[in-house]
């Protein structure tokens, strides 16, 4: 080979490993042009008790398809048949939704919710196969899931799906941290504005509801998700988070923050109204009588429900709920003595012994509470409700009214 032949072959491999060297980036950037954004949308609060935990959504948004799309997992239907059934028994069914993002929006415009958009950076091939499994899932033979309130919702769905393109890395980041918040204080403090709402929280949850949560288990509520998603880096040191904007106000109250709650106003409460009591059935027996006949319905019927709902549902937050020892059902049977009292005749010797069993359940819910054995945050409901079964026994329950 003559040396200007050989040049030109070496002129020639240099401009063929220049041309694919800056083919490569166009290509990848092609790769990456034609994959979708990927993100998450947050809503604030709204008015209606279902909306006082906020909501969330997966955003895919592929130019090649038109408008960004919402994947929504937070449909219901109360009218459906068989709804209210499924509801009572923990069996309800939710389903995914894909819709347009402005039209998912228009909602949460109407009544002042505010929504966050994060775009999250993952790579051409997880946005792919992401936008893919969402769209597989929304299918209307995959769109229905079992909800559950705690482990399996709107929220969680989302965490799922993103934790299962990252291969476990949003699970790995947030599984080893926690806040020391609960399900309980976590639905106690989101429902205080409705006073019944957090009642019924605070009354209904057993000791499922007392264990201190993982930040992954936290993530059952949408904020608690999007402010960790702030906070994951991946494997190479980048965040997920790439961009955030803010797509609607927040005009409703935001969410409330969480308020200590002191034992000894519901001591206070609950003594006074013990000593009440006994000075009101010594002076007034039939205004007392009619009071106890109001307490002992409440106590039994809320226990009753707490009962049925432990034996016959699957609402595992409600089950071992030792609340049942202070609202005892037992104090419906109560009910025909406390009529014989409003009409001024001495109730049976079977009403006073159980006068006295009930006083001893309500006194024995201080054991496991001491005992720190599967703790249940009930102590304040055990400081309110003892001493005014204790005042009713003792008033009742070792002589004739």
């Amino acid at each position: 080979m003559r040396i200007t032949d050989a040049l030109r072959l070496g002129a020639a491999l240099l401009l063929l490993v220049a041309g694919f060297a800056r083919a490569q980036p166009a290509a990848t950037m092609a790769a990456e042009a034609s994959a979708p954004r990927i993100g998450v949308v947050t809503m604030g609060p709204g008015g209606i008790f279902w909306e006082r935990f906020g909501h969330d959504a997966i955003v895919v948004d592929d130019p090649a398809r038109g408008a960004p799309i919402s994947y929504n997992f937070g449909f219901f239907d109360p009218a459906e048949v068989g709804f209210t059934g499924r509801f009572i028994r923990g069996e309800m069914q939710y389903k995914l939704v894909a819709l347009p993002l402005a039209d998912d929006m228009h909602y949460y415009r109407q009544v002042g919710r505010g929504a966050i958009l994060q775009w999250l950076d993952l790579t051409p091939v997880q946005a792919r196969r992401l936008a893919a499994d969402l769209a597989d899932n929304a299918r209307p033979e995959n769109a229905r899931y079992r909800y559950d309130y705690y482990t399996d919702n709107c929220a969680t769905r989302v965490r799922d799906a993103l934790d299962r393109v990252l291969d476990g890395t949003l699970r790995r980041r947030m599984e080893p941290r926690s806040s020391g918040d609960s399900y309980r204080s976590e639905s106690v403090r989101l429902a205080t504005p409705a006073t019944w709402m957090w009642l019924l929280f605070d009354i209904g949850l057993g000791p499922y509801g007392d264990r201190p949560l993982s930040r992954w288990e936290q993530a059952f509520l949408p904020r608690r998700l999007a402010d960790d998603l702030r906070e994951v880096t991946l494997a190479d040191g980048r965040p997920l988070v790439r961009a955030e904007t803010q797509l609607l106000p927040q005009r409703r109250a935001a969410e409330p923050s969480e308020q200590p709650r002191a034992l000894w106003p519901w001591l206070m409460v609950g003594l006074a109204t013990a000593a009440a009591i006994a000075a009101l059935a010594s002076r007034l027996p039939r205004t007392a009588a009619g009071i106890a006949a109001g307490f002992w319905l409440l106590c039994g019927t809320l226990g009753l429900v707490l009962a049925l709902g432990w034996a016959f549902t699957e609402h595992r937050a409600l089950w071992a709920n030792r609340n049942l020892l202070l609202l005892d059902p037992l104090c419906l049977l109560l009910l025909p003595g406390a009529w014989a009292l409003l009409r001024g005749r001495n109730p049976s010797a079977r009403f006073r012994a159980l006068l006295v069993v009930i006083a001893a359940l309500a006194t024995l819910a201080l054991l496991p509470l001491w005992l720190q054995a599967m703790p249940q945050r009930n102590g304040h409901w055990i400081a309110l409700l003892l001493p005014i079964h204790a005042a009713f026994a003792w008033r009742w329950a070792s002589r004739k009214a």
